[in-house]
């Protein structure tokens, strides 16, 4: 066999495998494994295989993830999101579009603590989509706009992907989680630009069939309670603050009493966000910790804030949410662990086979810039999007990219050559973004689909012109590196 045959064969493999829903982890590592088999022979493939993956496991980098994971989830127990939502939607009760961009503000702020695009999404569709649509917005637009700003979660620190990044191309974690700060502010305001001129036309004119279906069974439940009424003599309430059947309002809100004046707001949630996320970075860039010594102690931030906030709960109710947390850091770190070690075995696989140097020459020999040749690889990330999940994005495309990015960084990066690495960072984690809510395998569409009830095709309508957005931001990200590289060339490595 050839070894572009070989290479062909297994990445068919990796591909049938994940078809089938085969363990993420176990069809990368499986199919890295045969690769490896098929080009060297068994004891080739048992050295490599073994030694790599045993010195990832002892990685003290990876300390990081779950100090991460378990900062947010102690932030999502401790009500941060709902405080911070209550908070934006009063600021821009009269701004247009206003809970759309308090929805976009609040999912920046909370993913500044919680580094989750999935416990984002997860939560602001429960807080806010149901408040939308009772004020007009169309079921797409309200869904679409928590599911992408939900993605804000994998670029605004900290953030497990560009940790798990930072690990994977021995990139500096303070500079990278540095250079996610700009991006993600920049495509917060990309969203609320869109919400307030264009998306804000759409409120109170929906042609969504949630909608459609939601208004008629409101009006067939008045209907038969108005024909009781009139033969039992009972008291009809309706009114503007009726909610349909079925629209998504019809749960109760997770904030207490309506605020109606500003001393009325949580504001400590604010208070919380800024001590947590002042904790992260702030320690870490003033030298007082280190990176992982940030992440533990905004952790144990979190955890404070957690008792309380919900000290009522009693001391069993309290050890109830610090175990649920922690349970939940387990399962999800040894996800994400499991990933990585599969990825190790496919990584070694592509530096055997000599997969960059192909993928390098090919591109080269069509006679394109090294520039146009990296950014046509690039947007190869966006149809992966279409069908993989985004953490196998993650660890199947670095490998590849981030070696020809390295050797033409004086290209891409003219006297920033050490940089590249950083800004190729970021790109790739903006296009994981996009593959996060593009159809058909979009996850952050599904989450936001199954907590606010409506159909999986009425998010993805709303997520087209946002994805657009979006591509927008992508490109004067790639144009313009300086957004993405200012506030790491501020930070020392």
């Amino acid at each position: 066999m050839t070894v572009g045959m070989v290479v062909a064969v297994t990445i068919l493999l990796l591909f049938a495998l994940l078809a089938i829903r085969f363990p993420i982890a176990l069809a990368l590592g499986l199919s890295g494994a045969i690769g490896l088999i098929l080009l060297r022979g068994t004891d080739y493939a048992t050295a490599t295989i073994v030694g790599p993956t045993f010195s990832n496991a002892f990685n003290f980098t990876f300390t990081i993830i779950p100090m991460f994971i378990l900062m947010g989830l102690f932030a999502v127990r401790a009500r941060v999101a709902e405080y911070v939502f209550q908070i934006t939607a009063y600021v821009t009760r009269r701004a247009p579009g206003g809970l759309g961009v308090a929805t976009v503000l609040a999912c920046a702020g909370f993913a500044a603590v919680s580094g989750s695009s999935i416990g984002t999404a997860a939560t602001m569709a429960q807080l806010s989509v149901g408040e939308m649509r009772k004020h007009g917005f169309p079921a797409s637009l309200a869904s679409a706009l928590v599911a992408i700003s939900g993605t804000l979660g994998v670029m605004i620190p900290p953030s497990t992907f560009l940790v798990l990044y930072a690990i994977m191309t021995e990139t500096s974690v303070a500079q990278i989680l540095a250079a996610g700060i700009l991006p993600g502010v920049l495509s917060a305001l990309a969203y609320i630009t869109y919400i307030m001129t264009i998306g804000q036309r759409k409120i109170g004119k929906s042609t969504d069939k949630d909608d459609i279906e939601a208004s008629l069974a409101a009006a067939t439940a008045e209907a038969r309670a108005k024909q009781r009424a009139a033969g039992t003599g009972d008291v009809i309430e309706s009114g503007p603050g009726r909610v349909p059947e079925g629209s998504g309002g019809s749960e109760p809100s997770l904030s207490a009493e309506p605020v109606t004046t500003w001393r009325q707001l949580p504001w400590r949630g604010l208070g919380y966000i800024v001590i947590l996320f002042g904790i992260v970075l702030g320690g870490m860039y003033s030298g007082v910790f280190t990176p992982t010594e940030s992440a533990a102690v905004g952790a144990l931030a979190a955890v404070v804030i957690l008792l309380f906030e919900r000290r009522k709960l009693g001391i069993k109710g309290l050890f109830l949410q610090v175990r649920g947390a922690l349970l939940d850091t387990g399962a999800t770190t040894a996800m994400v662990f499991f990933i990585v070690f599969g990825s190790v075995i496919l990584s070694q696989f592509f530096v055997a086979a000599r997969v960059p140097q192909m993928v390098r020459d090919g591109m080269l020999g069509l006679g394109i810039p090294p520039t146009v040749a990296l950014g046509l690889l690039l947007l190869c990330i966006i149809p992966l999007g279409m069908f993989l999940e985004s953490l196998s994005i993650l660890v199947i495309t670095v490998p590849i990219l981030a070696p020809i990015a390295v050797e033409f960084a004086g290209d891409l990066l003219p006297g920033q050559e050490g940089m590249v690495t950083v800004w190729l960072g970021i790109i790739v984690v903006k296009l994981i973004e996009i593959g996060m809510v593009t159809p058909p395998v979009g996850i952050l569409g599904f989450v936001v689909a199954g907590v606010a009830k409506v159909r999986i095709e009425t998010v993805f309508k709303g997520v087209l012109p946002l994805f657009l957005v979006d591509m927008v931001v992508l490109i004067l990200l790639f144009l313009v590196p300086d957004i993405s590289l200012f506030l790491p060339s501020l930070v020392a490595r």
